[in-house]
């Protein structure tokens, strides 16, 4: 057998042994498939010696197949002397031996390893073998009719049919018979390979999991239910195997590890765990899980729902330009790139040119684009990139026009993922369970001041509920410093205007939580001096501005407010702020000729899905996210 067929043959032994394991399977079982594993690594360790009796010692050939041999196999290295000279003869007589029985056993076994492993073949070729290695390069037009595995239904019981889809598992009982669990995004179903002649099932076995195969077959009605595939209700019985792709027998993570419930990891702590930096590094691997399949699944449909009501509402979608010359939003927050010899940024949000759009009379604009913050923060809810969804638009009277858009547009995101996604939210549910999000229409709306007054009236007894609770000392010493009244971090000295950080919003997000039953809610009317230059005041207290944040689960997800649209005003108000707007003195002509009132808000689209699916960190929402120590991949 050549080393490269011993060498699939013992990694699909040692995954067969771990999945005996990890399933709890019979000790006679487990045994037998211990033996096959070690049968394995002799004929592997035979093939690898065979190899090394024909290669001088010390080259580099020499040295790869040395690696090759499991540890208790490998030649111990010997100073050599004088007197070892007859041993060295008897030794190399020996390996002379060695080498020509295994000269014999290859040239016997390589009809058999071509079988195993498969021939190699062409898009034209594929029709002379039942199985094989297929190589697509788009020789052939397509010919082929395909059957998606979430398609596999009892409804198509005797009918053939081609299925693309990659290995799960692969599970070999005896000579004639091999399982394959075939997956295709969040969907499985079983594949039964039966042969008693030909290498077909041989063949089946080696396939390294995570492989993409092209399957041909019967589909027919098992006796009792696949309860381990989503299509249990079907088998595939395997005419004809390819394989499209074969993965490297060793993954630097496994999909059941990474596929674990919360609630199993929380009940069994010997399971093993994936943290999230190797779930990151390896991120194409753990996206295959059936969770973060549903996760991003869902991320298209809120934009699918907020680009659809948006479109409905009468709204235009824009494109707005991401390198720009100020920052944005004011502040340092911002990434400041080399721009033929002169500064620019990445933008911050869309905000200017939203408005600019509006003055242009396009009159309801809305985008889907990337958001750059040069925030320094390792925190669960922040990224140096993501997705903005954001909405301007022109009201007639009050800013509360706007404001009641942006409600209806929430809640029509909502609806659309209860309505229309259940499968998706089943399958995070299934790994990170989560409670339904409450919320309603009009949703339930505060002044700052009140929930200012909210926090500082409940908020104590909730921080001195979670101190009996706490066992860490950090976390108990962080909360006595709370409820301590004299301190500066004291929550029932908490002021009406005093900006609300994000241990004061999830406290609230609690508190809203337990008296109102809701918990996606809007807090109006913020404080002047923690809002951007371009935000209207309030009419009466120019303490507050006609600025909103909306929330779910205690968390910001969208901030928002009346633009000021006077260009004289935004002057002054930049002023104020220490903002420089001579870069983009366009952005002020542009209120110079006839400004209509408007507003709009900012929504994080990471943001809404991780709070929407009761996630605890935006990084499983986000695709490959980019943090300040993050880049990669």
């Amino acid at each position: 057998m050549s080393i490269e067929a011993a060498e699939a043959s013992v990694a699909s032994s040692g995954q067969r042994v771990r999945d005996l394991k990890a399933e709890g399977a019979a000790k006679e079982a487990v045994e037998a498939a211990v033996a096959e594993l070690q049968a394995a690594k002799a004929t592997l360790t035979a093939s690898v010696e065979a190899a090394l009796a024909s290669c001088a010692e010390g080259t580099p050939e020499y040295d790869v197949l040395k690696a090759k041999l499991p540890a208790a196999a490998k030649p111990k290295g010997k100073e050599k002397k004088k007197d070892d000279a007859p041993q060295n003869d008897r030794a190399a007589a020996k390996a002379a031996r060695a080498a020509q029985r295994g000269a014999k056993a290859e040239a016997k076994a390589a009809t058999k390893d071509e079988a195993v492993l498969g021939p190699n073949l062409s898009q034209a070729e594929m029709d002379s073998a039942e199985f094989g290695n297929l190589f697509i390069q788009s020789t052939h037009a397509a010919t082929r009719a395909w059957t998606g595995v979430k398609e596999l239904v009892p409804s198509l019981a005797g009918q053939q049919v081609w299925v693309r889809a990659r290995v799960a598992t692969s599970r070999k009982q005896g000579k004639a018979l091999c399982f394959l669990q075939l997956r295709q995004s969040m969907h499985t179903a079983q594949a039964v390979v039966f042969a008693k002649e030909g290498e077909l099932v041989g063949f089946a076995a080696t396939l390294p999991r995570e492989s993409v195969v092209d399957v041909f077959g019967e589909v027919t009605l098992p006796a009792e239910a696949v309860a381990s595939c989503s299509q249990s209700a079907v088998e595939l019985q395997v005419r004809r195997l390819y394989c499209v792709s074969r993965a490297m027998p060793e993954l630097p993570l496994q999909l059941e590890d990474a596929a674990r419930s919360d609630e199993q990891l929380a009940a069994d702590p010997s399971l093993t765990r994936v943290n999230q930096d190797v779930r990151l590094n390896h991120r194409v691997i753990d996206l295959r899980t059936a969770a973060n399949q549903g996760i991003f699944r869902l991320q298209s449909a809120v934009c699918e729902h907020f680009r659809g009501f948006l479109l409905s509402q009468g709204f235009t979608e824009i494109h707005s330009p991401k390198m720009i010359g100020t920052a944005s939003e004011g502040g340092a927050d911002v990434f400041r790139v080399e721009y033929f010899g002169r500064d620019a940024y990445l933008a911050q949000s869309p905000q200017l040119y939203k408005q600019m759009a509006l003055m242009a009379d396009l009159d309801r604009v809305f985008e889907v684009a990337p958001v750059f913050r040069s925030e320094n923060s390792l925190t669960h809810r922040h990224m140096t990139e993501f997705v903005g969804l954001d909405m301007e638009m022109t009201f007639f009277e009050h800013y509360h026009e706007v404001l009641d858009m942006l409600d209806r547009t929430f809640c029509a995101v909502f609806d659309g993922l209860n309505q229309s996604h259940q499968e998706e939210l089943a399958a995070v549910r299934a790994q990170h369970p989560f409670r339904d999000l409450r919320y309603r229409y009009p949703c339930l709306r505060l002044r700052y001041d009140e929930a200012m007054a909210l926090l500082r009236d409940k908020g104590p007894a909730k921080l001195a509920e979670k101190l009996d609770s706490e066992t860490d000392e950090r976390a108990r010493a962080r909360i006595r410093e709370r409820l301590d009244a004299r301190g500066p971090e004291s929550l029932a000295e908490h002021a009406d205007t005093e900006d609300m950080g994000t241990e004061d919003e999830k406290l609230l997000g609690e508190i809203v939580a337990e008296l109102h039953g809701q918990d996606y809610y809007i807090i109006d009317k913020f404080p002047a001096a923690v809002r951007p230059f371009y935000t209207m005041p309030d009419p009466t207290d120019p303490r507050w501005s006609n600025s909103y944040d909306i929330f779910i689960r205690g968390e910001e997800v969208t901030s928002g407010a009346q633009r000021v649209h006077d260009p004289q005003m935004l002057l002054d108000c930049a002023k104020e702020k220490g903002v420089d707007l001579s870069p983009i003195y366009s952005y002020v002509d542009s209120f110079k000729y006839g400004a209509m009132p408007h507003a709009g808000g900012g929504i994080g689209l990471e943001r809404v899905v991780m709070l929407f699916l009761g996630l605890p960190n935006i990084r499983k929402s986000s695709m490959f996210p980019r943090d300040p120590k993050r880049l990669n991949p």
